[in-house]
């Protein structure tokens, strides 16, 4: 690792349809870049999940009707 930039350098596989729209929209400079990135929006998602079972676990399952009224009344 990089002390100084904090980067580590990884080999990742993945599908060839995946790298190739990974290339078509970050190109091959950006790859790494746009990678790094998905991970990072992974890892948020999956720490939400965690909180989100956890307070499903303390408080009971959320109740759908009650979360499409509290919509509704932000859509206004």
């Amino acid at each position: 690792m990089s002390a100084a930039a904090g980067i580590e350098k990884h080999s990742v596989s993945m599908p060839v349809t995946t790298s190739e729209g990974v290339r078509a929209r970050a190109g091959s400079r950006g790859f790494s870049a746009y990678v790094a990135g998905a991970v990072a929006r992974q890892l948020e998602r999956d720490a939400l999940d965690d909180v989100l079972q956890s307070m499903e676990a303390k408080h009971g399952a959320v109740d759908e009707d009650e979360v499409a009224a509290i919509m509704a009344r932000l859509a206004r």
